[in-house]
């Protein structure tokens, strides 16, 4: 069985409007519910477990999960003060012991559905596997003072994006492990790559932008224009 857990649990603070950054429509359709509908659409894709602010389980329940018209399975949990929290608060929402599990951003409604079924088969077969893009611009190592130690090197280094997937034992293991240590991770895929698992990382696309600021907005909104979902 395959589970996606969007995560969708953010304040929005970096967006500096009235409104949580993903419930903002764009075209007249809230941005958390254009994600969930691209999810909605993977065969693969059993059940969609949600996790956003307590006082907005209503909300979600009556407007963002109808406006993506949903099929499948959906299950609302309470997120946490911190995206970690949430996703650890979606997987015990999962009664199950094997499977794959599916973290996605609420905030990522660009991503391709033909990348889901690549990140679920890598998952599958490596036990991990998450979207990334090459950097393509010159990335400079540096201390607390804002000075350059060092140009990395460029041919190796990868941007992380979302979905990331897991085999459901493997990640529940490494979230476990992490907050028992109290490691927080700035990724899924960094607290498994902490137990000495291996993660494959496989070619996303540039237009997977998460939508945390202003301009990301209006990225978003340029993106749909030239490619209307």
């Amino acid at each position: 069985m395959v589970h996606a857990i969007i995560v969708a649990a953010g304040k929005g603070i970096r967006m500096s409007d009235t409104v949580r950054k993903q419930y903002i429509e764009l075209d007249g359709i809230p941005i958390l519910s254009r994600t969930l509908a691209v999810f909605n659409r993977c065969d693969l894709i059993d059940r969609i477990i949600m996790a956003v602010p307590k006082d907005d389980i209503d909300f979600c329940r009556n407007k963002i999960i109808p406006a993506a018209n949903l099929t499948k399975e959906a299950v609302l949990v309470i997120g946490g003060t911190q995206r970690q929290d949430s996703v650890y608060n979606s997987l015990k929402a999962i009664e199950m012991d094997d499977g794959i599990v599916l973290i996605h951003d609420g905030v990522r409604p660009f991503v391709n559905p033909e990348d889901l079924v690549v990140c679920i088969n890598g998952a599958r077969e490596h036990g991990a596997c998450i979207l990334g893009i090459p950097a393509f611009d010159t990335v400079k190592h540096v201390n607390a003072k804002n000075e350059i130690i060092e140009t990395q090197k460029r041919e190796m280094l990868w941007l992380a994006q979302t979905p990331q997937a897991f085999q459901l034992k493997l990640i529940r293991n490494a979230h476990e492990m992490a907050k028992q240590e109290g490691f927080k991770g700035t990724d899924d895929a960094s607290l498994v790559e902490r137990l000495g698992e291996i993660v494959k990382i496989m070619p996303g696309s540039r237009s997977n932008i998460k939508i945390t600021n202003q301009e990301d907005l209006r990225l978003a909104r340029a993106i749909l224009k030239v490619s209307p979902r």
